[in-house]
């Protein structure tokens, strides 16, 4: 009797001590979201009513969440604020079109607006400028083609400068500062994080294997991407990783084991990161998406669940506090007010 009394009280202090432990987690959960309630607001692409993709506007803490293209004959991805908040660069797709996470930058024709989605223009035909990207002062885009890198002139639309892509092949992004692009490339190996000088061209390795879709922090000095590293039983989970542009003191961000890991953008003080948390490989564009998740920068490395395998390897990250959004794709946050509802 005394055997089942210890073992029934056991049972409940690990009870409480679980919901206690649940209950701490929940309170700094909410202290996340009213920390960011108010600092801008997030765009991303989603599924609307109708099943089409479209872009929505949300805060960082989700709340005030609304429509902005809510096109029924056409489908919508890939939204960029450009540095200043002012305007808004984004792909529109046929509707009924399979959107690629590796391809979507080449699909589909550039649509430029503002910042809540009025006054859609759309720039050349389809396919044309693909894997457009905001220079710093939104004159200008970059352009990946199969001929090179093109620096587009917005207003007359003319290739002012072109550039080898030097095996970049996905995901260009301009820098803050306008010195840098980085992208995806075949560098020794596929699926390489690169860094490019824009005025030269010259090229350097920020990271490789099984590294993608990377991003600029606001400093312009380091980058952030989702990596798979090497030595992961069979196919493995997708980190969010970073490291400064010379590819030095490359560190996690944040990891779950179960887990793809993409989507990944800083906010403009680069004190939060934005990411996507999806159970299924590419971050879910094919599908649904996946739910987009804001952590503090401060709280890097972290790990979030379980995860004994990505513990081993990372005893010293924290326990993640993640504030879990709605379900989307490619989310971008910018600090500039934007208004009511249209």
């Amino acid at each position: 009797m005394m055997k089942r009394v210890l073992v029934f009280l056991s049972l409940a202090i690990n009870a409480i001590l679980a919901c206690a432990v649940l209950g701490v987690q929940e309170d700094r959960v909410a202290q996340l979201a009213k920390e960011v309630g108010s600092k801008g607001w997030i765009v991303f692409a989603a599924r609307a009513e109708n099943e089409t993709w479209d872009l929505f506007l949300m805060r960082p803490d989700g709340s005030a969440r609304r429509n902005i293209t809510n096109t029924a004959d056409d489908e919508e991805g890939g939204p960029r604020f450009s540095l200043d908040g002012r305007q808004l660069l984004y792909r529109r797709f046929a509707k009924g079109t399979v959107i690629s996470h590796d391809l979507w930058g080449f699909q589909g024709n550039l649509m430029i607006a503002g910042p809540d989605g009025a006054r859609p223009v759309q720039i050349g035909g389809d396919r044309e400028f693909p894997w457009a990207s905001w220079s710093p002062d939104a004159r200008q885009i970059a352009c990946l083609t199969q001929k090179g890198i093109q620096i587009v002139d917005l207003q007359t639309k003319k290739v002012v400068r072109e550039l080898p892509r030097r095996g970049i092949y996905q995901q260009l992004f301009w820098s803050p500062d306008g010195q840098w692009f980085c992208g995806v490339a075949n560098a020794r190996m596929m699926w390489t994080v690169v860094r490019m000088h824009v005025r030269t061209g010259e090229l350097n390795i920020v990271h490789e294997f099984q590294s993608c879709t990377p991003d600029w922090f606001p400093d312009s000095k380091h980058i952030i991407y989702p990596s798979r590293p090497a030595g992961q039983n069979g196919y493995g989970f997708t980190q969010l990783w970073m490291s400064d542009g010379d590819g030095k003191e490359a560190k996690m961000i944040y990891g779950e084991d179960g887990y793809h890991i993409y989507g990944g953008a800083l906010s403009p003080d680069g004190k939060y990161v934005l990411f996507t948390r999806c159970g299924e490989d590419g971050g879910g564009s094919e599908k649904s998406g996946a739910p987009i998740c804001v952590m503090r920068m401060e709280d890097a490395p972290a790990i979030a669940g379980p995860s004994a395998a990505l513990r081993k390897v990372h005893p010293d990250a924290k326990e993640a506090t993640v504030l879990q959004l709605v379900e989307g794709w490619e989310p971008c946050w910018t600090y500039a007010e934007i208004g009511a509802e249209k």
